[in-house]
């Protein structure tokens, strides 16, 4: 199998990405975080492992593209999860990717990306980071494995500050956990202040594995679902009742857009809420876009 894949894991029509590669260097993700979807797909997905022969294998790959599509990387696992200080398979790919001129997405929670800073400055890239809350206790609980907050958002200004375009994903909104107005605003002024450009946003998804890992990890949530989770049934994914969706996803793009950053949604069939001419994967902030 080839490691750069075209962009369509889900195959759904509520993905409104333009047309993109996914490339990711590791198999599964240390993270662990309580609300993930990869272990639906990936056997053993906490625990991760490099892939084979993957520089060697993408050099080749890289090579013999045949357009000029942007890379995104990675969207089933996080390229800066810890065992990237292992073996370094990222950095390589993006200086790979640079000698070629290709364009890259990066998403992630870790503030290790902060060390390639060098590279993606030179690249036509940009980079979303995942916060999904600025409550460190609710970090810990449902992203474990994931650095703190704080620290994302500090990655965000040192991104920014080095010319690199940066998007914040608020993604998922987990219903009655991190979903307080106030902690909502807190979190969009931060992204702002720090130099994000573009906020994206979605509500947590049900699939039976990650909905038992929330109700462990927050006993509580099982009223929450079942009170709210009575909307459609979409690609094996249960998803929260319509109306819940479009008001909290309003409050997001309300409060983006007051402090002055553009905002999208991620999978939700809802783009009358999407701003015109921008995408969840960030693309639109890509220079040759």
């Amino acid at each position: 199998m080839r490691l750069i894949q075209p962009f369509d894991p889900w195959r759904s029509s509520l993905c409104t990405c333009p047309p993109k590669y996914s490339l990711n260097p590791y198999t599964g993700c240390q993270y662990g975080c309580r609300y993930c979807y990869i272990t639906s797909y990936i056997p053993r997905g906490f625990n991760p492992r490099p892939k084979k022969d993957f520089l060697k294998r993408l050099e080749k790959e890289v090579a013999n593209l045949e357009d000029s599509l942007p890379v995104a990387i990675s969207f089933s696992t996080d390229p800066y999860q810890p065992l990237e200080k292992i073996y370094g398979y990222t950095r390589q790919a993006l200086r790979i990717l640079r000698e070629y001129g290709v364009p890259v997405l990066i998403t992630t929670k870790s503030t290790l990306v902060e060390r390639d800073i060098d590279i993606l400055a030179e690249m036509d890239a940009a980079v979303s980071i995942t916060i999904t809350t600025h409550r460190a206790e609710v970090a810990r609980a449902v992203e474990p494995g994931a650095p703190s907050p704080r620290d994302r958002l500090e990655t965000v200004s040192r991104l920014a500050d080095a010319g690199i375009p940066v998007a914040v994903r608020i993604d998922p909104i987990i219903p009655g956990v991190t979903d307080r107005a106030r902690d909502l605003e807190e979190l969009v002024r931060s992204a702002s202040e720090k130099g994000a450009g573009h906020i994206v946003s979605s509500v947590y998804k049900a699939k039976p594995d990650n909905l038992r890992r929330i109700i462990k990890t927050i006993p509580w949530f099982q009223e929450v679902y079942r009170e709210l989770y009575r909307g459609p049934r979409i690609s094996g994914y249960r998803y929260a009742s319509t109306t819940y969706r479009e008001e909290i996803l309003r409050t997001v793009r309300s409060l983006a857009h007051r402090y002055g950053m553009t905002f999208i949604t991620c999978r939700e069939g809802l783009e009358h809420l999407d701003d015109k001419d921008v995408y969840c994967d960030a693309s639109h902030l890509l220079r040759r876009r």
